[in-house]
């Protein structure tokens, strides 16, 4: 229908028709010279097409172009518009460039083309501020990258103990070294947990109240706490603050260093623990040593004390990490170890075996353990059995037995104590039946090649190699 009603329409009416539904409509001739020009679009004509009428329609666009006008040139056929190709035009005003979209038209029965034009200055403003806002965006982000790169740069660098904490949950964000060092723990056990739980529980109460002031008020007096773990006492200092959509709260905490006392004179004790030829260790409570004696860096094969202070005990002392806990497990429950035979491992790869006796010191301001370690002769440690690491002879009762309780495996125990009974029984039988070999064999329900295998296994009796036979089962 809309065909048909515009086929009916003079050309002047057409021409006015295409003018007022374009931006620009041109005329060009077989030549490509644009021999009329139409301008719906405010302002195209001034800045634009002035200067287009006798000119080609390729000399009006910018260089880059020009293919795209012998494109629409070529591609124009009668009843079939071409595709939609966007051009530039230099500005008149000198100005940037102006963009348009054509499509051409052949007319029928005629070389002349025409040509409707689409302004494209908005869509393009609109695209440069697009651009504009996309710098102006990167930007930003490059300038709040730096700065959350000084701040954690600062963050990690500080020397003041600083924790950030989520002030609804009190839960643990971020922690600076400064602050794990003083807490005594790792940072990835630190982030997460209550900030309560830092503290002492009588402490804990009053860093709770303090919490709860600093969201009502947004202010909160700094108090002084006591650490857990025995870390001592730290002032707090809490300011509240927004971040992002939550509140936050910058918890600094400040060790208090009592007054230094006056060095007391040495003491001849210590001189005289210092000369011991017995290895001598004092451990906090965390195994870590605090002090040590010549002799245990002989048996560490350590120069100087400063390479023992700090380390845990069990690096050197123990022959695998359950023995080291039983030991502590022991200390920790009944105060004192007598005898407890286990090895020193150097820190050249020599081994000792050494007797440990320990006590407990849980009085005063800082708990220790303290140890002494007694190097066993080589004949003694050779003369142990491999069954009972550390023992010289096999458990004579039930007391002793239940001393071993704790320094050796249950494995171990069980194995020595079975060898014992069957020492035992043979012994007895051996008594009661007059040294009569072949009686005591049959008393103890054993074969004679059994019974012998086992007596000379236990050192009993003498054998010779007619009564010591090669089967030695029972």
């Amino acid at each position: 229908m809309l065909r048909d009603a515009v086929s009916r329409l003079d050309p002047r009416m057409t021409g006015s028709l295409v003018a007022a539904a374009s931006d620009v409509s041109l005329v060009v001739d077989g030549d490509g010279v644009i021999r009329d020009a139409a301008f719906g679009a405010d302002g195209l004509s001034e800045e634009a097409g002035e200067t287009w009428l006798g000119r080609r329609w390729i000399d009006t666009v910018t260089v880059e172009s020009r293919p795209k006008i012998l494109r629409l040139i070529e591609d124009a056929e009668p009843g079939a518009v071409t595709r939609w190709r966007q051009v530039n035009h230099p500005s008149v005003q000198g100005g940037a460039d102006v963009p348009i979209r054509y499509a051409a038209l052949r007319v029928p029965d005629d070389d002349r083309i025409i040509v409707i034009g689409r302004d494209l200055r908005a869509l393009s403003a609109l695209q440069q501020r697009l651009t504009d806002s996309q710098q102006a965006l990167e930007r930003d982000y490059a300038r709040l990258r730096g700065a959350e790169t000084r701040y954690r740069v600062l963050f990690q660098l500080a020397g003041e103990p600083i924790l950030i904490v989520d002030a609804a949950t009190r839960r643990i964000a971020e922690i600076n070294p400064a602050a794990a060092r003083l807490l005594g723990r790792a940072v990835k056990r630190v982030v997460g947990r209550d900030l309560v739980d830092l503290f002492e529980p009588e402490s804990a109460r009053a860093v709770q109240a303090l919490l709860v002031g600093l969201r009502l008020t947004g202010q909160a007096e700094d108090l002084a706490a006591r650490l857990a773990q025995r870390r001592g006492e730290a002032r707090i200092s809490a300011t509240l603050f927004r971040e992002e959509a939550g509140t936050s709260v910058l918890v600094r905490l400040s060790p208090l260093v009592p007054a230094e006392a006056p060095a007391a004179p040495r003491s001849g004790a210590l001189d005289v623990i210092e000369a011991m030829p017995e290895g001598f260790v004092v451990t906090d409570r965390d195994r870590r040593i605090v002090g040590v004696n010549a002799a245990f860096l002989d048996l560490a094969q350590l120069a100087t004390e400063h390479q023992a202070k700090g380390e845990p005990l069990d690096r050197w002392l123990g022959r695998e990490g359950t023995e080291i806990a039983a030991l502590f497990g022991t200390l920790t429950e009944h105060g004192a170890v007598r005898h407890f035979a286990t090895v020193v491992r150097g820190e050249f790869g020599a081994v000792d075996e050494v007797e440990v006796a320990a006590v407990s010191v849980p009085g005063g301001d800082r708990p220790c353990f303290g140890f002494t370690l007694r190097s066993l002769p080589r004949r003694v440690a050779a003369a142990v059995p491999s069954g009972l690491p550390g023992t010289r002879e096999l458990p004579r009762s039930v007391e002793h037995m239940t001393e071993l309780v704790g320094r050796v495996s249950m494995k171990a125990l069980v194995r020595e104590t079975t060898d014992m009974i069957e020492r035992l029984c043979i012994e007895a039988a051996l008594r009661i039946t007059h040294d009569n070999r072949a009686s005591a064999a049959e008393m103890l329900g054993l074969s004679r090649q059994g019974f012998y295998a086992k007596m000379r296994r236990y050192g009993l009796g003498d054998l010779d190699g007619s009564e010591d036979p090669e089967d030695g089962e029972a």
